[in-house]
C-alpha cells in the first residue's frame, strides 16, 4: 500500500523542452557539463550542476554553488523558460532507445513509504553525496531530479499507461544521443483517482536508480516536519518526485570492472587460481566476450579474452545477495585474490557501465589498466529479491539505460 500523488509541476515551455532536458547531474564531471552547455543557455545543467557557471576554483560543495542553482532556477521561471502548471497532474514519460521502450508514471511518492520500507532500497548511500543533494533541494525549495522507481505487475496501472499514452503528448523530442523522449499529462479526475487507488493496492515500490536523491529528498522532508510540528501530511515536502515504471519494462545493462594490477600474481598464476577456485576458464578465440548467462563472466588480460563459468559450490549462496554474480566476484575474486576489500574507495579498481561497450574495456587496458572483467547483467528479479530481503548489493551492481532526463518536470516543495 503506497501513496503516489499528482502534483503541480514546474516545467519548460514545449518549444524548448528538448534544450532544457539534461542527463542526471551525477553521470558527468563538471568539465564535461561545461562542454555540454557551451551553446545551450537553456540546459537544466545550469541548475543541476550550477558550478559550471562559477569559476573553476570554487569547490563543488561550496554554498555559492547552491545559491547559484537557486538563482538560475528563479531566472528560468522569471524569463518564462519554465511555467507552473495550475492544476495537479500525473504525467507519463516514455523513452525509446533502439528497440527498447519503457513508459512510467510521474508522480510524487510518500516519504513515509520510504521511511517505513514500502519503498525498498538495494544500495548504501554515501554521506557526502547525500549532503550535496540535501543542500541543492533546500536551496531550490524543489526536487529537480526524479527518482527512478519500479513496481511489480499491476494491470490497472499498465492499462492506464496504455490508454493515456495514446493521446497527444505535451513533449516529444529526440535527444542528442538518439533517445526519444515523450511526455503526456492528465488531470482528469477519474483517471487520477484510479491511479491513486491502484498504487494504494500496490504492496511496494523499488528504487531502481537514484538512492542518493531519494535519501536526500526524504531527509529534507523530515527536517521540514521538525520545523513545522503542526504539519498534517498534505504538504508538498511530504512527497518526492518519482518516475515509476512496470519492472518488466526496464532493462539493466552490465556493469564491468577494470583492475590496475593482479596483486603480485603473474598472468598464468592468476588464471590458474581462477580455474582452481572460481570457475572453468576457457579461451575465447573471437573476442570481446560478453557473458551470455548467469554465473559466467569474461576476463580480458594481455590482449586475450577468457570465459569463466563459475563452479556450483561458488554460486550456491544462501541469501539473495550472496547469489549475485557481482557479490560472488567481489568475495571470491576481488577480495580473496586481488585484495580489494572496499571497491568504493580502492584506487586499484574502476567501473564501466555497459553502455560504453566492451571495446572500451580493451581500450582502457591498453592505457591505464591491467585487466578487465565483463559481467552478466543483474536482473530486475534479482534486484527486487535483494530489496525484499532487506539486504544491499555490492557497489556498482546495476546500470540502467536509458537514463531519465532531469528538468522536464520539477516538484516544488
Amino acid at each position: 500500500m503506497v501513496k503516489v500523488k499528482p502534483f503541480y509541476a514546474l516545467r519548460p515551455k514545449a518549444s524548448i523542452a528538448s534544450k532544457v532536458a539534461a542527463l542526471p547531474y551525477d553521470v558527468m564531471s563538471s568539465d564535461e557539463a561545461r562542454e555540454m552547455v557551451k551553446d545551450n543557455p537553456f540546459s537544466f545543467l545550469h541548475i543541476d550542476k550550477a558550478e559550471i557557471d562559477l569559476d573553476k576554483s570554487i569547490d563543488l560543495y561550496d554554498d555559492m554553488v547552491y545559491a547559484k542553482a537557486k538563482e538560475n532556477l528563479n531566472r528560468f521561471e522569471n524569463e518564462g523558460i519554465y511555467v507552473n502548471d495550475n492544476v495537479k497532474r500525473y504525467y507519463f514519460y516514455r523513452q525509446i532507445m533502439g528497440d527498447h521502450v519503457q513508459t512510467g508514471i510521474v508522480g510524487c511518492a510518500s516519504i513515509d513509504d520510504y521511511l517505513e520500507n514500502r519503498i525498498k532500497k538495494h544500495e548504501f548511500t554515501r554521506a557526502d553525496k547525500e549532503i550535496d543533494r540535501i543542500k541543492h533541494v533546500s536551496a531550490c525549495s524543489a526536487q529537480t531530479g526524479p527518482i527512478f522507481l519500479a513496481f511489480k505487475n499491476n494491470l490497472t496501472l499498465e492499462g492506464i499507461i496504455e490508454k493515456e499514452t495514446s493521446k497527444k503528448p505535451i513533449y516529444d523530442f529526440v535527444s542528442e544521443d538518439s533517445i526519444r523522449h515523450t511526455v503526456w499529462a492528465t488531470d482528469e479526475q477519474l483517471t487520477c483517482e484510479i491511479i491513486e487507488k491502484a498504487f494504494l493496492d500496490t504492496e511496494a515500490l523499488y528504487i531502481a536508480d537514484g538512492h542518493h536523491r531519494a535519501a536526500s529528498a526524504v531527509k529534507v522532508g523530515v527536517k521540514k516536519r521538525e520545523e513545522n510540528p503542526n504539519y498534517d501530511g498534505t504538504e508538498e515536502f511530504n512527497y518526492f518526485l518519482s518516475v515509476i515504471f512496470p519492472a518488466k519494462a526496464l532493462r539493466i545493462l552490465d556493469y564491468n570492472r577494470l583492475l590496475k594490477d593482479l596483486n603480485g600474481y603473474s598472468v598464468n598464476e592468476f588464471l590458474n587460481l581462477i580455474n582452481e577456485k572460481i570457475g572453468r576458464v576457457e579461451n575465447v578465440e573471437n573476442g570481446p566476450y560478453h557473458p551470455e548467462a548467469l554465473h559466467t563472466f569474461g576476463i580480458y588480460l594481455d590482449n586475450k579474452w577468457y570465459k569463466v563459468t563459475m563452479y556450483d559450490e561458488i554460486t550456491s549462496g544462501v541469501s539473495a545477495v550472496d547469489r549475485l554474480d557481482c557479490s560472488i566476484l567481489q568475495k571470491h575474486v576481488l577480495s580473496a585474490i586481488l585484495g580489494i576489500e572496499d571497491p568504493r574507495s580502492d584506487k586499484r579498481i574502476d567501473f564501466a557501465g555497459g553502455i560504453r561497450g566492451l571495446k572500451y574495456l580493451e581500450q582502457r587496458c591498453s592505457q591505464d589498466m591491467k585487466m578487465a572483467i565483463s559481467m552478466y547483467p543483474t536482473s530486475l528479479n534479482e534486484l527486487m529479491a535483494v530489496a525484499d530481503s532487506g539486504e544491499v548489493m555490492p557497489p556498482k551492481s546495476t546500470w540502467f539505460e536509458p537514463k531519465l532526463r532531469s528538468g522536464l518536470l520539477i516538484h516544488k516543495i
